[in-house]
């Protein structure tokens, strides 16, 4: 069983036929180191699966890049507004390390719809823990402080404090790097 296998059967519970069709859709996709999967303002055509490796969502404004989320092995990635919507992409998407993905089209995505007898109640599952995770970012940069921010990625996610650059996840965390910098520096002493 795939990585795209084992997490579509572990959160959705979806029966072995429709598991095995569902997969089918999927293909392999490499990028290298600094690729992009997508840029600002184009459609996004696809979503893909990290199977490894890891990837960069952001945004480029006037003055400077806002990363948005670091995306790790086992989650998916597309801009979910311009997937579904048709809207140019808000976000530009681009790999930091070399990555493996899983890849479905978007044509091939919309098919699942008319395949799947149950595929209506997966993409609302699948939505809903998309939804789930923006709430939870969104609760955290309401309640926490700053520091108490830092603390509980850092616990969540540890091993990418060596792997990307800490400006990216200062940005994502809503942070000027001066400010992850002394708080890294307090949480190291």
């Amino acid at each position: 069983m795939t990585e795209l296998e084992q997490y579509i059967n572990s959160y959705f519970g979806v029966e072995q036929e429709d598991l095995l069709f569902i997969s089918s859709m999927f293909k392999p996709q490499t990028l290298k180191k600094g690729d992009f999967f997508l840029r600002t303002g184009r459609y996004c055509e696809k979503l893909s699966f990290i199977k490894s490796g890891l990837m960069r969502i952001y945004v480029s404004t006037a003055d400077r890049e806002i990363t948005q989320w670091i995306s790790t092995k086992g989650y998916f990635i597309t801009d979910l507004s311009s997937l579904i919507f048709d809207t140019p992409a808000r976000w530009t998407i681009q790999a930091l390390t070399d990555v493996e993905l899983y890849t479905i089209k978007k044509e091939d995505y919309n098919r699942l719809g008319k395949t799947i007898v149950k595929w209506h109640l997966l993409e609302k599952l699948f939505l809903a823990r998309c939804f789930t995770i923006l709430e939870d970012r969104i609760f955290s940069h309401l309640s926490m402080t700053a520091e108490e921010r830092y603390n509980f990625f850092f616990q969540q996610n540890k091993e990418l404090f060596n792997q990307v650059p800490l400006q990216y996840i200062a940005s994502m965390l809503g942070m000027t790097p001066e400010t992850f910098s002394r708080i890294r520096r307090k949480a190291i002493s």
